[in-house]
Order: C-alpha cells, then structure tokens, then sequence
C-alpha cells in the first residue's frame, strides 16, 4: 500500500507540475497519461494493465477447479528527456507478493545504442519472455517460457543495438547481471546473492526490413503488416553458480564443495526462434535447451561423502530441451484465433527431475476492441501425458 501511494503521489505532483508551467498533459486511452514539459524537453507517461481470468481446469483424476483472480495488475511510470537520450521505467504488478517489475535508467549516447542499468525483461531468454505481458496472443506465455522463466526479468546493465543495413536490420543485445533474477538482494540483509554473475547476450536479424513501429514486441500482427515481416534471433546466457530451477532465482538449493562450503552449478541456455507476420497473420517458433556444467565438484552434503551422481543435476535444474510453435490470423474486424503447441524434452527423465516430458496444445478466439485496448479471449488447453484440461476466460484492458 506505501507503494501503491508513493506512485500516485508522484503522478499528481507531475500532472500539478505540468499544470503550473502551461505544458501538455493528455490522454491516449491504451497508451497512458503523457506529461510533456519545458516545451517537450521532458516527457513522462503514466499506463496501465489490468488482467481478471476465470479458469476451470480437469485433471486426469475428474477432479474439478474454479479459479477467478487478476493475474496481472500493472501500473507503469517511464520519461525521457534530452530528445530521448535520457530515460527511466518503473512497472510495478499489485498482483504479485513482490510487486516490482522493472526499474531502470537508460542512457542512449547514439541513436543506434541503448544502455540499460537496473531490474528489466533479459534479452537473453526466449522470444516470447522478452515480449510485454500486453502483447501476448494467448492468455499467459506458453510452457516453454514457463519452463524457463519465471518473470523474464533481471538486474544487471544491458546494451542493445540497432544497426541496419540497407534493407537488413541487426539488432544485437548484452547483458551482465547478478545471476540471480529479479529483487536479486532478497528481501533482508541476510538473504543475499548467491553464486556468480550471469552474462548474456542475443542477435536478431531482420531480413526483409523493419516491422510496423512496436509490432516487432508483439505476438499478434496488430499492424497487419502490408509486406512480409520476418525476425529470425538467437540467444544465450552462461550464470556462473545457479541456485535456482532456471537460473532466475537464489536460493532455492545449496549443494557444497569437498570442503563443506556452499557451490553451485553453471547454468547454460540456448534459444533460437523466429517470428514471421504478414497481413494479421503471426507465426512464432522457439526451441530452446538447457544444460549444466561444473559438477564435478558438487556434493549434496556437506560432509563431503555425498557426491552428486551423474544424472541428479536434473533434481535441482531444468535441464532439457524445447519446442514452441504458435500461430495466429487477427481479421480486420478485430477478431483473432491462435493455436500453439509445445513439447518438453527432459535431458534426465524421471520422476524426481525439475524438467518432465509434456506435450501441450492450446487453441485461442479473442475479440480486440476499442482500437485494440480491450481484449476478450477463450482459451482450451490440454497437457499430456497428464491428461489435464484447462479452459479459460481473460479480458485484458489497457489504459
């Protein structure tokens, strides 16, 4: 709640601000609040997401699950000033326990570089992780950013570049951050991080040019591009001593060194993937894999007898491989249907491993409307071999 105030706070203080100095202030419903001062030096913008879902789900037994919340609460704070060379994000989710998000300051010396200092979405997961939770063309992202990812998020410095030529685009990206996630200090003084940092990177190359403003940073084809549009990316992270599933975390294990002090694993993860729209038509493919290394000198215990056993990796990370596939057709009037299927290759099957094999399809109807800034969606999803089915109703409204 002392968050919750703090925002408001200072968005009556910029809009007061804004007022006294005879600047601009207006609304573009989907798009926020916008300030501009001192003759649109300095600009800020206020938004927000609200997301209720209504889901039944069936699991293999017949039993039964009725389930309303809001998944996602957002509200967003961002500005710019110099032209756009100095910036600024806060997102906060009043959904979540831990409601911080993003939180970072960038600096752009040239048009075609950006630097990033903070807690926001890594460049170096899949595709679809790197995407806003507004601009997805499903209810959640799919089982293999799940599988993955838990927020997407990380707090590090992140470069990203922009570099076309001629008709190709390039748009390489790094990063160095804690290893350890999202609020990666924790919460006391005493939950510190854990293991070394993660270093990460991804290029993505656009062949036949650039997207609609934004469309590239979208699961849907909103633009309807009138020529094809294609992005084909690769990305990668090494976390030196992962304490978490995915990387993404701390402290959810502690394995020793032969001495009895803490050590952790190194993380690996590759993704490649590409995204295609023409016309409201979308297609996403994603694979991604996931291994570890430096074990040798792992122990489950630390008295130095219990020695990590090939294979009992896989208890304490996911380890596997992955495959997305979704496609998507919005009409002119608004109205879109989408279908994706993901698999979930474990590297060591078995039933005390983090990664199991799944098989899930999902099929999707919305119905966009006031310009895109209200979206009512259904959607049928089915995992195998657990046999759950899972049904949902989502509205997403934007402000």
């Amino acid at each position: 709640m002392k968050r919750f105030t703090l925002v408001i706070t200072t968005i009556l203080l910029l809009a007061a601000s804004a007022r006294a100095q005879e600047n601009t202030i207006a609304y573009r419903p989907g798009n926020g609040i916008e300030i501009r001062l001192d003759n649109g030096d300095y600009t800020f913008r206020v938004g927000g997401l609200l997301q209720p879902v209504l889901v039944y789900s069936v699991a293999a037994g017949g039993d039964d699950e009725k389930r309303f919340s809001v998944r996602r609460g957002l509200l967003s704070l961002s500005g710019e000033a110099r032209e756009g060379r100095v910036g600024f994000a806060l997102q906060v989710d009043f959904a979540r326990n831990s409601p911080l998000l993003d939180a970072y300051l960038t600096y752009r010396p040239w048009k075609f570089l950006a630097l990033h200092a903070g807690q926001r979405q890594s460049p170096a997961n899949n595709r679809e992780m790197t995407l806003p939770e507004s601009a997805l063309s499903m209810t959640d992202y799919s089982l293999l950013s799940r599988a993955f990812s838990s927020t997407g998020r990380a707090f590090g410095i992140f470069v990203e570049g922009d570099l076309p030529a001629g008709r190709v685009v390039f748009s390489p990206a790094l990063s160095v951050t804690s290893g350890d996630g999202m609020n990666a200090f924790g919460t006391t003084s005493t939950d510190v991080d854990l293991g070394g940092l993660a270093f990460g990177g991804r290029l993505d190359v656009a062949p036949l040019g650039r997207f609609a403003p934004g469309n590239d940073r979208s699961a849907v084809d909103i633009s309807r591009e009138p020529s094809p549009r294609l992005k084909v990316g690769v990305a990668g992270s090494y976390n030196r001593g992962a304490s978490h599933a995915t990387g993404d975390g701390h402290g959810a294990f502690t394995l020793y060194d032969v001495d009895g002090r803490p050590a952790y694993p190194d993380y690996r993860r590759l993704h490649v993937d590409l995204l295609f729209k023409y016309r409201g038509f979308t297609l996403l493919g994603e694979y991604a894999s996931a291994t570890a290394t430096a074990l040798d000198r792992l122990y489950t215990a630390a008295g130095g007898a219990a020695k990590l056993q090939p294979g009992q990796i896989s208890h304490y990370l996911a380890l596997g491989d992955a495959f997305n596939v979704q496609a998507g057709y919005i009409l002119p009037s608004g109205w879109a249907v989408d279908a994706r299927y993901t698999r979930l290759v474990p590297e060591f099957p078995g039933a005390a491993s983090v990664f199991r094999r799944v098989d899930a399809y999902e099929i999707a109807v919305a119905r966009y409307l006031a310009d895109h800034r209200l979206k009512v969606q259904c959607e049928v999803a089915r995992e195998s071999p657990a046999d759950n089915t899972r049904a949902g109703l989502l509205v997403q409204i934007l402000f």
